[in-house]
């Protein structure tokens, strides 16, 4: 994993905003105590983790979830047509 607080992890990020929204984020940094570069870095790092967390959750309604346990609790009896997937599978990773 990259070190972002490392003076060798230096990576270039241009984005083009309206004065608006820069005075916006100045300011947000200026609260802060934050220069805005880090203010915008650590903002944007934040999102991203909540974004990537968000999108490798599983989320299931009621009944997703009792079907799931069920389906762990009681699971079928592969048929032939998975048996033969299985063993297909298991001749392409041995070799």
């Amino acid at each position: 994993m990259i070190n972002l607080n490392s003076p060798k992890a230096i990576s270039r990020l241009e984005a083009r905003i309206s004065p608006e929204t820069k005075l916006l984020l100045q300011k947000a940094a200026d609260l802060e105590g934050r220069t805005l570069t880090d203010f915008v870095v650590a903002s944007v790092q934040a999102e991203a983790y909540r974004v990537i967390e968000k999108h490798q959750k599983l989320k299931l309604n009621l009944e997703d979830s009792q079907a799931f346990v069920d389906a762990l609790l009681n699971p079928t009896v592969p048929n032939d047509a998975l048996k033969k997937a299985a063993l297909i599978h298991e001749q392409l990773i041995s070799s």
